[in-house]
C-alpha cells in the first residue's frame, strides 16, 4: 500500500523551558495499516522513541523509553505529536518522523 509522511513544523525556535510540540501526518491507502514510528534525533543510529501503531486506534500520550525522559509520544489518526517539555539548549537539532508500513 501507498505511505506518505508530512512532518510540521518544518522548522521551530524556542527558547529555553518551553514546550515544543512536533507532528509528523501519516497517509496510508489501507485503512488497517499496522505502523512502526521511530523519531530519530540529528540522524542517529538509535531511535530517541519508537512504537508500534494500529493507523485507526489513537494512542493517549504515552513516555518514549529512558533515553528520552520527560518526552512523549501520542497517536490520534492520522496525525501523532511527539511532546518534549521544558527543553534545554541539547535538544536542539534535527527530528526525523520515520515510518514503516509493517506487512
Amino acid at each position: 500500500g501507498a505511505l506518505r509522511v508530512v512532518q510540521e513544523p518544518g522548522e521551530v525556535q524556542v527558547t529555553a523551558g518551553d514546550t515544543v510540540a512536533l507532528r509528523c501526518q501519516v497517509e496510508v491507502a489501507e485503512s488497517g495499516a499496522v505502523l512502526r514510528m521511530e523519531w530519530v534525533k540529528d540522524g542517529g543510529l538509535g531511535a530517541l522513541c519508537a512504537t508500534r501503531l494500529d493507523f485507526v486506534a489513537p494512542l493517549p500520550p504515552a513516555p518514549c523509553p529512558a533515553r528520552a525522559p520527560g518526552v512523549q509520544l501520542g497517536w490520534q489518526p492520522p496525525r501523532a505529536t511527539l511532546s518534549l517539555p521544558q527543553v534545554r539548549g541539547n535538544d536542539s537539532g534535527r527530528y526525523l518522523c520515520r515510518v514503516t508500513l509493517e506487512i
